[in-house]
């Protein structure tokens, strides 16, 4: 059975990875590598200096595992198909000898591979650096290039970072993601050999500027933060929290609402409301952690400006349905009501 996993996780795999590819003097790592095993489809790229692999369970797949590199030239072409189709349709991967079949239900897109071009042993090369250690005494202090690092940004909303050694790959983790960036050796090109390099250097290098200073807590900066401010949080955890809260919330305001229909409706619609909204929310973080934390900053500048009115009316109409014939039986209704 070929590997089957739906459209938007197929455009994610490529999108976690794809800054990762070798330059095209590096034939072998100029693509992204497909990897499929008995559970998982792989998307895996490097540039020699980082290694990503983003992974995605997949509905079935034979004995026969695959795995084939789509070469750079081929990745625009794949993703621009892959966000055509709706990404909740299966797309079933197949592999043809010198192509990869990509189907689903609106289409089938071919991919011609080299089914015997050498790519390295991403799985090994992951394992030592999960298998790294650190000695005890030893104090870790790498010098990173930022700008490789950068390239982990499409990787997850947040990841997890170990260094073991100033010369060992650091390991970056996310969800359902393994990546590792070698440290550079050398100095800044052009500077004295007296450059700081450890720790108690730059403490040294840096006194005059923080003498006098009482050492804090970098969480005191989070306490700047008055609680008067009415502007929506951009902040996905923290919507997550609020959604949580008003559910509850509403839960105790409806037992304690006595007999008045109107709060008792008010109170119910709240909660109901908080509690979609967090299980829509959840459910999309993880499809895709990113595309969620999107959405939550979006949605935040909506509900700043005030005019979530318009916005629905709009949606509403884009929508197929007809919000003036709403408005029109909710006027209806509140006449009727004050008549009676």
């Amino acid at each position: 059975m070929p590997a089957i996993l739906n459209a938007h996780q197929l455009g994610r795999l490529i999108d976690r990875t794809i800054d990762h590819i070798g330059d095209e003097y590096t034939e072998p790592l100029h693509g992204i590598r497909l990897d499929a095993d008995a559970t998982h489809l792989y998307a895996v790229a490097s540039d020699r200096h980082t290694l990503a692999a983003a992974r995605y369970r997949h509905h079935g797949l034979d004995s026969r595992h695959f795995a084939c590199t789509i070469p750079a030239a081929s990745l625009r072409l794949l993703r621009e198909w892959a966000g055509a189709q709706p990404g909740s349709d299966d797309v079933t991967l197949t592999l043809e000898t010198t192509r990869l079949r990509f189907a689903a239900p609106a289409g089938d897109l071919r991919i011609v591979i080299d089914p015997d071009l050498f790519f390295p042993d991403w799985r090994g090369v992951l394992r030592g650096v999960l298998d790294q250690t650190r000695a005890d005494d030893a104090e870790v202090f790498p010098v990173v290039d930022a700008r490789l690092l950068a390239r982990f940004q499409s990787a997850d909303d947040r990841v997890r970072v170990r260094a073991t050694g100033d010369f060992e790959a650091l390991l970056v983790v996310g969800q359902d993601f393994l990546g590792a960036q070698m440290p550079r050796r050398n100095r800044r090109p052009g500077l004295a050999t007296d450059e700081p390099e450890t720790p108690q250097q730059f403490a040294t290098s840096w006194q005059q500027t923080l003498a006098g200073s009482t050492p804090a807590p970098m969480t005191t900066l989070a306490t700047l933060a008055t609680g008067d401010s009415h502007e929506v949080t951009k902040d996905i955890g923290e919507t997550v929290g609020a959604l949580l809260r008003q559910a509850v919330r509403s839960s105790s305001d409806l037992c304690n609402a006595g007999d008045d229909p109107k709060a008792l409706a008010a109170h119910a619609m709240a909660g109901i409301n908080a509690w979609s909204a967090y299980r829509f929310l959840d459910a999309l973080y993880n499809a895709d952690p990113l595309f969620a934390a999107k959405v939550v900053a979006e949605v935040a500048g909506e509900l700043d400006s005030g005019e979530i009115g318009a916005f629905a009316f709009d949606a509403a109409e884009q929508a197929g349905h007809n919000p003036r014939q709403w408005q029109a039986e909710s006027e209806a209704a509140a006449t009727e009501a004050a008549t009676r």
